[in-house]
Protein backbone atom coordinates (compact mmCIF):
# COMPACT_ATOMS: atom_id res chain seq x y z
CA UNK A 1 0.00 0.00 0.00
CA UNK A 2 1.38 3.80 -0.55
CA UNK A 3 2.12 4.99 3.02
CA UNK A 4 0.56 8.16 1.70
CA UNK A 5 -2.85 6.59 0.89
CA UNK A 6 -3.20 5.51 4.49
CA UNK A 7 -2.58 8.90 5.89
CA UNK A 8 -4.80 10.70 3.38
CA UNK A 9 -7.53 7.86 4.86
CA UNK A 10 -6.54 8.74 8.74
CA UNK A 11 -7.22 12.74 7.83
CA UNK A 12 -10.72 11.76 5.73
CA UNK A 13 -11.83 10.03 8.58
CA UNK A 14 -10.61 12.97 11.12
CA UNK A 15 -12.51 15.15 8.87
CA UNK A 16 -15.66 13.12 8.68
CA UNK A 17 -15.35 12.63 12.67
CA UNK A 18 -15.29 16.50 13.06
CA UNK A 19 -17.84 17.57 11.15
CA UNK A 20 -20.62 14.82 11.86
CA UNK A 21 -19.75 14.52 16.23
CA UNK A 22 -18.62 18.86 15.81
CA UNK A 23 -15.35 18.11 17.26
CA UNK A 24 -12.77 15.13 18.02
CA UNK A 25 -11.51 14.02 20.96
CA UNK A 26 -11.68 10.59 23.48
CA UNK A 27 -14.75 11.57 25.21
CA UNK A 28 -16.51 12.44 22.01
CA UNK A 29 -15.87 9.24 20.00
CA UNK A 30 -16.76 7.32 23.57
CA UNK A 31 -19.92 9.07 23.65
CA UNK A 32 -21.10 8.77 19.85
CA UNK A 33 -19.54 5.34 19.24
CA UNK A 34 -22.29 4.00 17.66
CA UNK A 35 -21.90 6.86 15.02
CA UNK A 36 -18.25 6.74 14.71
CA UNK A 37 -18.81 2.24 14.12
CA UNK A 38 -21.07 2.69 11.39
CA UNK A 39 -19.04 5.73 9.79
CA UNK A 40 -15.77 3.31 9.81
CA UNK A 41 -18.14 1.04 8.30
CA UNK A 42 -19.03 2.27 5.25
CA UNK A 43 -15.67 4.33 5.13
CA UNK A 44 -13.42 1.05 4.46
CA UNK A 45 -14.93 -2.05 3.52
CA UNK A 46 -12.43 -5.54 3.78
CA UNK A 47 -9.41 -2.77 4.30
CA UNK A 48 -10.21 -0.59 0.74
CA UNK A 49 -11.79 3.23 1.45
CA UNK A 50 -14.88 2.63 0.14
CA UNK A 51 -17.31 6.52 0.66
CA UNK A 52 -15.59 8.69 2.47
CA UNK A 53 -17.61 11.72 0.77
CA UNK A 54 -18.98 13.60 3.65
CA UNK A 55 -22.43 14.51 1.31
CA UNK A 56 -22.62 11.11 0.24
CA UNK A 57 -22.23 9.79 4.21
CA UNK A 58 -24.89 12.05 5.26
CA UNK A 59 -27.44 10.63 2.85
CA UNK A 60 -26.22 7.22 4.65
CA UNK A 61 -26.12 7.84 7.70
CA UNK A 62 -28.04 10.62 10.03
CA UNK A 63 -26.06 13.14 12.48
CA UNK A 64 -26.48 12.46 16.40
CA UNK A 65 -28.85 14.73 18.14
CA UNK A 66 -31.18 14.58 21.30
CA UNK A 67 -34.17 13.48 19.85
CA UNK A 68 -32.11 10.14 17.83
CA UNK A 69 -30.34 9.56 21.62
CA UNK A 70 -34.06 9.44 22.97
CA UNK A 71 -35.27 7.11 20.52
CA UNK A 72 -32.74 4.47 21.08
CA UNK A 73 -32.54 4.97 24.71
CA UNK A 74 -36.27 3.81 24.87
CA UNK A 75 -36.58 1.82 21.32
CA UNK A 76 -33.35 0.19 21.86
CA UNK A 77 -32.74 0.86 17.89
CA UNK A 78 -29.46 2.49 17.80
CA UNK A 79 -28.91 2.39 14.51
CA UNK A 80 -28.53 5.62 12.58
CA UNK A 81 -28.06 4.22 9.02
CA UNK A 82 -30.68 4.37 6.46
CA UNK A 83 -32.33 1.55 4.83
CA UNK A 84 -32.03 2.83 0.81
CA UNK A 85 -28.61 3.28 -0.51
CA UNK A 86 -27.80 7.05 -2.23
CA UNK A 87 -28.07 6.69 -5.86
CA UNK A 88 -24.86 8.28 -6.13
CA UNK A 89 -22.91 5.49 -5.00
CA UNK A 90 -23.36 3.67 -8.05
CA UNK A 91 -22.87 7.05 -10.32
CA UNK A 92 -20.04 7.78 -11.91
CA UNK A 93 -19.68 11.13 -9.65
CA UNK A 94 -19.98 9.43 -6.26
CA UNK A 95 -19.21 13.04 -4.53
CA UNK A 96 -22.52 14.46 -5.80
CA UNK A 97 -25.89 13.52 -4.34
CA UNK A 98 -28.07 12.22 -7.46
CA UNK A 99 -30.05 15.48 -9.09
CA UNK A 100 -30.41 18.06 -6.74
CA UNK A 101 -32.90 20.63 -7.40
CA UNK A 102 -32.32 24.31 -6.59
CA UNK A 103 -35.00 27.13 -7.12
CA UNK A 104 -31.36 29.96 -6.82
CA UNK A 105 -28.25 28.66 -8.51
CA UNK A 106 -25.40 29.50 -6.43
CA UNK A 107 -21.97 29.07 -6.16
CA UNK A 108 -19.67 30.60 -3.73
CA UNK A 109 -15.73 30.43 -3.75
CA UNK A 110 -12.97 31.31 -0.92
CA UNK A 111 -9.67 31.89 -0.23
CA UNK A 112 -8.74 30.32 2.84
CA UNK A 113 -4.72 31.20 3.47
CA UNK A 114 -2.90 30.85 6.63
CA UNK A 115 0.63 33.01 7.15
CA UNK A 116 3.30 30.41 8.78
CA UNK A 117 6.19 32.83 10.08
CA UNK A 118 9.30 32.70 12.08
CA UNK A 119 11.17 35.63 13.23
CA UNK A 120 14.55 35.29 14.75
CA UNK A 121 15.64 37.48 17.86
CA UNK A 122 17.50 40.15 15.95
CA UNK A 123 14.33 40.43 13.70
CA UNK A 124 15.26 39.14 10.41
CA UNK A 125 12.25 36.83 8.72
CA UNK A 126 13.99 33.10 8.78
CA UNK A 127 10.99 31.46 7.03
CA UNK A 128 8.01 32.55 5.79
CA UNK A 129 5.04 30.89 3.34
CA UNK A 130 1.38 30.25 2.72
CA UNK A 131 -0.72 27.39 3.35
CA UNK A 132 -4.30 28.22 1.55
CA UNK A 133 -7.18 26.19 0.66
CA UNK A 134 -9.94 27.26 -2.00
CA UNK A 135 -13.36 26.37 0.09
CA UNK A 136 -16.32 25.99 -2.65
CA UNK A 137 -19.95 26.08 -1.39
CA UNK A 138 -22.02 25.16 -4.32
CA UNK A 139 -25.97 24.49 -4.76
CA UNK A 140 -26.39 23.98 -8.08
CA UNK A 141 -28.82 21.96 -9.59
CA UNK A 142 -28.42 19.21 -12.16
CA UNK A 143 -25.41 17.83 -12.82
CA UNK A 144 -23.39 21.01 -13.41
CA UNK A 145 -19.33 21.32 -15.03
CA UNK A 146 -17.30 24.03 -13.34
CA UNK A 147 -14.12 25.21 -14.96
CA UNK A 148 -11.84 27.57 -12.20
CA UNK A 149 -9.03 30.11 -13.35
CA UNK A 150 -6.37 31.70 -11.84
CA UNK A 151 -4.58 34.45 -12.78
CA UNK A 152 -1.29 33.67 -11.44
CA UNK A 153 -1.31 29.70 -10.95
CA UNK A 154 2.30 29.78 -11.11
CA UNK A 155 3.15 30.42 -7.96
CA UNK A 156 2.08 27.49 -6.49
CA UNK A 157 4.88 25.20 -4.70
CA UNK A 158 2.59 22.19 -3.75
CA UNK A 159 -0.83 21.39 -4.86
CA UNK A 160 -3.72 18.71 -3.58
CA UNK A 161 -7.03 18.34 -5.09
CA UNK A 162 -10.06 16.95 -4.13
CA UNK A 163 -10.94 13.69 -5.91
CA UNK A 164 -13.64 15.51 -7.85
CA UNK A 165 -10.97 17.30 -9.99
CA UNK A 166 -9.30 16.02 -13.33
CA UNK A 167 -6.07 16.35 -13.73
CA UNK A 168 -5.48 16.51 -16.94
CA UNK A 169 -6.64 20.01 -17.69
CA UNK A 170 -4.27 20.94 -14.34
CA UNK A 171 -1.34 19.65 -15.41
CA UNK A 172 -1.27 21.10 -19.07
CA UNK A 173 -3.12 24.44 -18.71
CA UNK A 174 -3.42 24.97 -14.99
CA UNK A 175 -7.44 25.36 -14.41
CA UNK A 176 -9.39 23.22 -12.26
CA UNK A 177 -12.25 21.40 -14.18
CA UNK A 178 -14.80 19.79 -12.14
CA UNK A 179 -17.80 18.19 -11.12
CA UNK A 180 -18.23 20.08 -7.79
CA UNK A 181 -20.14 17.86 -4.56
CA UNK A 182 -23.14 19.18 -3.83
CA UNK A 183 -22.83 22.24 -0.20
CA UNK A 184 -19.31 22.76 1.29
CA UNK A 185 -16.06 21.33 -0.11
CA UNK A 186 -12.59 21.60 0.02
CA UNK A 187 -11.57 21.72 -3.94
CA UNK A 188 -8.09 21.94 -2.93
CA UNK A 189 -5.24 23.10 -0.91
CA UNK A 190 -1.81 24.67 -1.72
CA UNK A 191 1.25 26.14 -0.72
CA UNK A 192 3.33 29.35 -1.28
CA UNK A 193 6.84 29.35 -0.11
CA UNK A 194 9.53 32.11 0.21
CA UNK A 195 7.62 35.25 1.14
CA UNK A 196 9.52 38.36 1.68
CA UNK A 197 7.85 40.24 4.39
CA UNK A 198 4.53 39.85 7.06
CA UNK A 199 1.87 42.49 7.34
CA UNK A 200 2.62 43.42 10.71
CA UNK A 201 5.57 43.51 13.06
CA UNK A 202 6.11 42.18 16.75
CA UNK A 203 9.78 43.55 18.53
CA UNK A 204 9.95 42.26 21.79
CA UNK A 205 12.61 43.92 24.05
CA UNK A 206 13.67 42.06 27.68
CA UNK A 207 16.76 43.28 29.49
CA UNK A 208 17.06 41.57 33.20
CA UNK A 209 19.47 42.24 36.30
CA UNK A 210 19.48 42.15 39.98
CA UNK A 211 16.42 39.86 40.15
CA UNK A 212 14.22 41.20 37.20
CA UNK A 213 13.50 41.67 33.92
CA UNK A 214 12.36 44.28 32.33
CA UNK A 215 9.83 43.90 28.72
CA UNK A 216 8.47 45.78 26.12
CA UNK A 217 7.00 44.88 22.80
CA UNK A 218 5.85 46.87 20.37
CA UNK A 219 3.52 46.06 17.29
CA UNK A 220 2.31 47.93 14.46
CA UNK A 221 2.02 47.86 10.81
CA UNK A 222 4.98 46.44 8.17
CA UNK A 223 3.26 46.36 4.86
CA UNK A 224 -0.27 47.79 4.43
CA UNK A 225 -2.57 45.04 2.82
CA UNK A 226 -5.26 47.90 2.25
CA UNK A 227 -7.77 45.71 4.13
CA UNK A 228 -8.08 46.51 7.91
CA UNK A 229 -5.74 44.51 10.14
CA UNK A 230 -8.19 42.88 12.84
CA UNK A 231 -7.99 40.39 16.10
CA UNK A 232 -4.60 40.96 16.66
CA UNK A 233 -3.52 38.94 19.87
CA UNK A 234 0.19 38.29 20.96
CA UNK A 235 0.38 35.73 23.46
CA UNK A 236 4.05 34.19 25.69
CA UNK A 237 4.50 31.84 28.14
CA UNK A 238 6.27 33.16 30.87
CA UNK A 239 9.74 31.43 31.95
CA UNK A 240 9.12 28.73 35.10
CA UNK A 241 11.44 30.92 37.49
CA UNK A 242 9.19 33.73 36.99
CA UNK A 243 7.86 34.66 40.48
CA UNK A 244 5.09 37.06 39.14
CA UNK A 245 4.26 39.92 36.29
CA UNK A 246 3.46 43.41 36.07
CA UNK A 247 2.32 43.94 32.71
CA UNK A 248 0.55 46.78 31.26
CA UNK A 249 -0.37 48.20 27.77
CA UNK A 250 -1.10 51.59 26.03
CA UNK A 251 -4.09 49.70 23.72
CA UNK A 252 -6.15 45.97 24.11
CA UNK A 253 -5.98 44.25 27.59
CA UNK A 254 -3.49 42.27 28.98
CA UNK A 255 -4.35 38.96 31.07
CA UNK A 256 -1.89 36.60 32.77
CA UNK A 257 -3.74 32.98 32.96
CA UNK A 258 -3.25 30.48 35.33
CA UNK A 259 -0.84 28.46 33.19
CA UNK A 260 1.46 31.59 33.01
CA UNK A 261 0.42 32.12 29.44
CA UNK A 262 0.63 35.86 29.10
CA UNK A 263 -1.98 36.72 26.30
CA UNK A 264 -2.28 40.70 25.33
CA UNK A 265 -4.98 41.35 23.20
CA UNK A 266 -4.97 44.31 20.83
CA UNK A 267 -7.69 44.12 18.19
CA UNK A 268 -7.31 46.60 15.84
CA UNK A 269 -3.99 49.09 15.61
CA UNK A 270 -5.37 52.60 16.06
CA UNK A 271 -3.82 55.21 12.99
CA UNK A 272 -2.40 57.44 16.22
CA UNK A 273 0.10 55.60 17.94
CA UNK A 274 1.73 52.19 17.65
CA UNK A 275 0.43 49.85 20.25
CA UNK A 276 3.22 48.87 23.22
CA UNK A 277 3.51 46.82 26.11
CA UNK A 278 5.54 47.13 28.86
CA UNK A 279 5.90 46.01 32.28
CA UNK A 280 8.67 43.85 35.03
CA UNK A 281 8.67 40.11 35.97
CA UNK A 282 10.17 39.04 39.33
CA UNK A 283 12.83 36.36 39.12
CA UNK A 284 12.93 33.50 42.00
CA UNK A 285 15.20 34.07 44.70
CA UNK A 286 18.95 33.51 43.73
CA UNK A 287 18.38 34.04 40.25
CA UNK A 288 19.69 37.35 39.02
CA UNK A 289 19.43 36.76 35.11
CA UNK A 290 16.84 35.47 32.68
CA UNK A 291 18.49 32.34 30.95
CA UNK A 292 15.11 31.48 29.58
CA UNK A 293 13.70 33.89 26.57
CA UNK A 294 9.97 33.15 26.01
CA UNK A 295 8.93 32.81 22.15
CA UNK A 296 5.68 35.14 20.93
CA UNK A 297 2.69 33.77 19.05
CA UNK A 298 0.89 36.11 17.02
CA UNK A 299 -2.33 35.73 15.86
CA UNK A 300 -3.97 38.22 13.25
CA UNK A 301 -6.69 38.27 10.50
CA UNK A 302 -7.27 40.12 7.38
CA UNK A 303 -10.13 39.68 5.49
CA UNK A 304 -10.59 40.79 1.74
CA UNK A 305 -7.26 39.90 0.73
CA UNK A 306 -4.78 36.51 0.23
CA UNK A 307 -1.26 37.71 1.19
CA UNK A 308 0.09 34.77 -1.58
CA UNK A 309 -1.48 37.28 -4.02
CA UNK A 310 -3.82 34.60 -5.51
CA UNK A 311 -5.75 36.20 -7.56
CA UNK A 312 -9.54 34.32 -9.51
CA UNK A 313 -9.26 34.82 -13.02
CA UNK A 314 -12.59 33.26 -13.67
CA UNK A 315 -15.46 30.76 -12.84
CA UNK A 316 -17.49 29.36 -15.55
CA UNK A 317 -20.16 26.84 -15.59
CA UNK A 318 -22.08 24.76 -17.98
CA UNK A 319 -25.29 22.55 -17.87
CA UNK A 320 -27.47 24.78 -16.04
CA UNK A 321 -30.81 25.76 -16.88
CA UNK A 322 -30.40 28.65 -15.66
CA UNK A 323 -27.85 32.24 -14.91
CA UNK A 324 -26.11 31.18 -11.52
CA UNK A 325 -25.14 33.54 -8.76
CA UNK A 326 -21.37 33.52 -8.21
CA UNK A 327 -19.94 34.53 -5.02
CA UNK A 328 -15.99 35.25 -3.91
CA UNK A 329 -14.32 36.34 -0.78
CA UNK A 330 -10.55 36.17 0.72
CA UNK A 331 -9.60 35.68 3.98
CA UNK A 332 -5.60 35.48 5.71
CA UNK A 333 -4.98 34.57 9.35
CA UNK A 334 -1.80 33.70 10.99
CA UNK A 335 -1.28 30.36 11.69
CA UNK A 336 2.32 29.53 13.10
CA UNK A 337 3.73 32.72 13.66
CA UNK A 338 6.50 32.67 15.63
CA UNK A 339 8.72 35.79 17.20
CA UNK A 340 11.64 34.74 18.73
CA UNK A 341 13.40 36.96 21.77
Amino acid sequence: MPPLMGIEFLCRVADVLSDYLGGLNEDVIKDNFVIVYELLDEMIDNGFPLTTEPNILREMIARPNIVSKMLSVVTGNSSNVTETLPGATASCVPWRTTDPKYANNEVYVDLVEEMDATINRDGVLVKCEIYGEVQVNSHLSGLPDLTLSFANPSIFDDVRFHPCVRFRPWESHQILSFVPPDGQFKLMSYRVKKLKSTPIYVKPQLTSGAGTCNVSVLVGIRNDPGKIIDSITVQFQLPACILSADLTSNHGTVNILANKTCSWSIGRIPRDKAPSMTGTLVLETGIERLHVFPTFQVSFRIMGVALSGLQIDKLDLKNLPNRPYKGFRALTQAGEFEVRS
